[in-house]
């Protein structure tokens, strides 16, 4: 879709319905994108894993252990841009091309501008979270967050655990869901349709979700989850979790798009 026409500027793709079955169809598309590359899935989510552990070793040097999960949890707001690599190789076993690094490489190429803006926003929204968590922790443990080996028991054992869940967890949602809608299609978008400015696919985003509110909501509490598995593995399990992620992205795009 091109946005050049004055009448046409930022106006959103057309949007196709989508049941609920969808976004467990797109884990199953997924899952036989990785099937079909498993070398390019597996470097790319081991790429994501080592940062992983490299920022768990840099909290840990400065005694920010507390703020593992929600850096963690972080990982899925960056995701759309992190995954780049992994909607060009769906792009490209769906056009019966062979993907390799150098091509997964030279997808930023494709519409390295809008995916850059696109980038600065989820990192705006990423710094964003983080501060949010540092203000809640100080709001309920003050200037001493819990370190690692207490945390488990200061999350979920203590007296201030329940508000200090709900609390986290709503803030966190809102923010979350901001940039779920704006961010669930836009960079597989922006890949696809190299003419699509960052703010036309971000739109197409929000009405997407829009349009299919229910399975959207699905497919963003199975990211989530997903997410959290990978987590559960100290960030071993992202080496699965974050490509399989990235795959299936890309076939909710297609399905979504007109």
């Amino acid at each position: 879709m091109t946005t050049t026409g004055a009448g046409e500027a930022h106006r959103p793709a057309a949007i196709r319905r989508v049941t609920l079955d969808h976004p467990w169809q797109w884990l199953a598309a997924g899952w036989a994108d990785m099937a079909a590359v498993p070398g390019i899935s597996f470097l790319y989510g081991g790429v994501f894993a080592a940062i992983g552990f490299a920022l768990l070793f840099w909290l840990g040097h400065y005694d920010m252990e507390y703020l593992i999960l929600p850096l963690g949890f972080g990982f899925a707001l960056v995701g759309p841009v992190a995954a780049v690599g992994m909607y060009e190789s769906s792009r490209r076993l769906a056009a019966g091309e062979t993907p390799g690094i150098a091509g997964l490489l030279a997808a930023f190429g494709r519409n390295g501008a809008q995916i850059a803006l696109v980038g600065a926003f989820l990192l705006i929204a990423f710094i964003a979270w983080v501060r949010m968590a540092m203000l809640v922790f100080m709001l309920f443990y003050g200037a001493a967050p819990p370190s690692l080996d207490h945390l488990v028991g200061a999350l979920f054992l203590s007296d201030v655990s329940l508000p200090f869940l709900a609390v986290g967890m709503a803030t966190g949602a809102v923010l979350a869901a901001c940039v779920f809608a704006m961010t669930a299609v836009a960079v597989p978008m922006l890949i696809d349709r190299p003419d699509t400015d960052a703010m036309t696919a971000m739109l197409t985003s929000v009405a997407a979700v829009q349009r299919n509110w229910r399975p959207l909501m699905l497919w963003a509490g199975l990211i989530a989850s997903l997410t959290l598995a990978g987590l559960a593995l100290f960030f071993v399990g992202l080496m699965v979790t974050l490509p399989l992620i990235g795959h299936a992205s890309w076939h909710a795009y297609r399905d979504l798009v007109e």
